[in-house]
């Protein structure tokens, strides 16, 4: 192998080493626990789902982070999102009542199902910014609690 070769072999690597660790990692060591209260009954499920950004925020679960669905017990839900890694993430959840993965509305657009935001924030006749439902994830767990509203 010429030495133009081996140089040019050398740089690439070193270039994708050096992209690699400038991208956020896909997966962390953190834990964010979400404490979901005020289910007005047991139907279905509760969604959870993550934003990095504004983005999809806050109802695209093809632009979020990471969405799920987790079981009800009682009037409250325990949300668990492992492996992240550590940031602000913008959070959304909603009693998902018949399963569809999505909030269903009237013809008014009125949500029909129960739904909340991390931070708790008023809720008025439109969606609170990302900036304001966006919680830090810090290592090793995070926990919050959202109040779910019904309109």
């Amino acid at each position: 192998m010429n030495m133009n070769l081996q140089i040019r072999i050398v740089l690439a690597f070193m270039a994708a080493l050096a992209a690699a660790a400038a991208e956020p990692s896909a997966t962390g060591n953190c834990t964010l626990v979400i404490h979901v209260t005020g289910f007005r009954n047991q139907k279905g499920v509760a969604g959870g789902t993550l934003f990095t950004s504004p983005n999809g925020w806050p109802e695209d679960n093809d632009k979020s982070y990471r969405h799920g669905p987790f079981p009800i017990t009682g009037d409250h839900a325990t949300l668990t999102f492992d492996h992240l890694p550590p940031g602000r993430y913008g959070v959304a959840v909603l009693h998902d009542e018949n399963s569809n993965h999505k909030l269903d509305r009237n013809f008014l657009r009125v949500p029909k199902e129960g739904f909340g935001f991390a931070n708790n924030p008023h809720v008025g006749l439109s969606t609170p910014k990302w900036e304001d439902s966006a919680v830090t994830v810090a290592c090793p767990v995070t926990e919050i609690n959202i109040r779910l509203i019904y309109k």
